[in-house]
């Protein structure tokens, strides 16, 4: 599916080059933007860091919230804050935390509590 500019989601943003593929480990997190029923998109973004990606996915996102990644840390960034200063830096560790970021990513764009 190509980038739709226009459809309100939250942007997963992959380094340039992969083609908008997530590592197998990061699937989870998939899952947990799906069961807070919030769409998403996944889009090849230009950055030195997973930081500079997530905030540039945040401001590229219809809903103000960008997600990326390196090997070891998932970045989920809202645009109202400082392009230095993501709301989650998380260990890539368990399945379990993998998707609880997802559903926080989620869960910034439905305005309601985060999961602990």
């Amino acid at each position: 599916m190509a980038f739709d500019s226009e459809r309100p989601s939250i942007i997963l943003a992959t380094p340039t080059g992969t083609n908008g593929q997530l590592p197998s480990v990061l699937k989870p997190m998939l899952n947990g933007i799906e069961e807070e029923q919030i769409p998403f998109q996944i889009l090849d973004m230009e950055g030195d860091s997973a930081v500079e990606r997530a905030y540039n996915a945040s401001v590229a996102s219809r809903l103000s919230v960008g997600v990326a990644f390196d090997d070891a840390h998932i970045i989920v960034h809202y645009k109202n804050l400082k392009p230095e200063s993501p709301l989650f830096d998380v260990a890539i560790t368990d399945a379990a935390s993998i998707r609880k970021v997802g559903a926080n990513a989620a869960r910034l764009v439905k305005g309601v509590p985060f999961k602990k």
